[in-house]
């Protein structure tokens, strides 16, 4: 019989253990200890997955098809919560002006408010880290250029430039389009005013690695620039853009609430939170607060475990804080 620990077929060599999958890998790693140690961040991811799965299944879960005229009455319109004396269960948050069943159209309005948001950041991610990573790394007259049409931009706040392109953007349209495109409109608007931010924590993360060792090494062999820049560079500098990407979601979705409560958003055919708190201001002080109330909890309650998500992302991954 071998050897405990030997391999008989190899000399009697050491039997190396086998490596541990993946999935065992990221439970034992020091990420996930953080994230487990901490109960609000625990509870803010437990939120926030809610918010996905119900948006993301808002067809099939939601308790009504807001926006299915052949199921509404007008009759239903303004009942309030459920719990109320005046409510009624099958409306457990109540309705709005046209009789729609508000938790149902916050379901549907957060899958609107997500999409944007997640659009506008994942845009503003590849227009900024693609031109941080190329000014980092070139630098010159390049780097100048993208460097001070950054600052510019900065000086600017981000929702004005978001109204200023969207308004153009609605001028230079046909009348019969924008509302087709005014999601897209949206997505450009949102995230053309985030890049800036993007592209100078990925430009000064780049002038780092661009010194270390394996680019001197692939500049030795002849790999091409570019190859340089996007294999090898990018994913060293991920780390400070994933931190800042989760930070600026819940920056994009209120952006995206600010603009459609202003009527500038996404049309109310489609409604997202922001036309939801948009409708229910309209009735705010003749009694029927639950229009706005909800509405507004929910994407308050949005943001902010985003925000606690962000914010433990960041120091989680912050090497002086281990």
């Amino acid at each position: 019989m071998a050897a405990s620990g030997s391999d008989p077929g190899d000399g009697g060599a050491p039997v190396t253990a086998g490596r541990p999958g993946r999935l065992a890998r990221v439970f034992g790693s020091d990420l996930f200890y953080s994230f487990r140690r901490s109960p609000l961040v625990v509870i803010a991811a437990l939120i926030t997955v809610t918010y996905f799965l119900g948006a993301g299944l808002a067809q099939w879960v939601a308790p009504h098809d807001p926006f299915n005229p052949a199921t509404l009455n007008l009759m239903d319109a303004f009942t309030p919560p459920a719990w109320t004396a005046e409510g009624q269960a099958t409306f457990a948050l109540g309705t709005d002006d046209q009789g729609r069943d508000l938790l149902s159209a916050i379901m549907y309005g957060t899958r609107i408010s997500l999409v944007v948001g997640f659009a506008a950041i994942l845009f503003a991610v590849v227009l900024g880290v693609g031109l941080g990573v190329i000014a980092g790394y070139v630098g010159g007259f390049f780097e100048t250029m993208v460097m001070r049409a950054a600052d510019v931009q900065l000086t600017i706040p981000g929702i004005l430039v978001a109204l200023m392109v969207n308004g153009a953007a609605r001028a230079a349209l046909p009348s019969y389009a924008v509302d087709d495109l005014a999601i897209y409109v949206l997505i450009f608007a949102i995230g053309i005013s985030d890049w800036p931010q993007f592209a100078r924590v990925t430009r000064s993360a780049t002038m780092v690695e661009k010194n270390r060792e394996y680019v001197a090494a692939a500049q030795v062999i002849g790999v091409h620039p570019m190859v340089i820049m996007f294999r090898h560079v990018l994913p060293n500098v991920m780390g400070p853009v994933l931190v800042l990407a989760t930070i600026g979601l819940a920056l994009a979705i209120i952006a995206e609430a600010t603009l459609s409560f202003l009527g500038v958003g996404v049309p109310p055919t489609t409604p997202s939170l922001g036309t939801l708190i948009r409708v229910g201001n309209d009735f705010l002080f003749s009694g029927e607060w639950w229009i706005t109330l909800f509405p507004a909890l929910a994407l308050v309650l949005l943001v902010l475990s985003v925000n606690l998500l962000g914010d433990w992302l960041r120091d989680a991954l912050n090497p002086k804080l281990r």
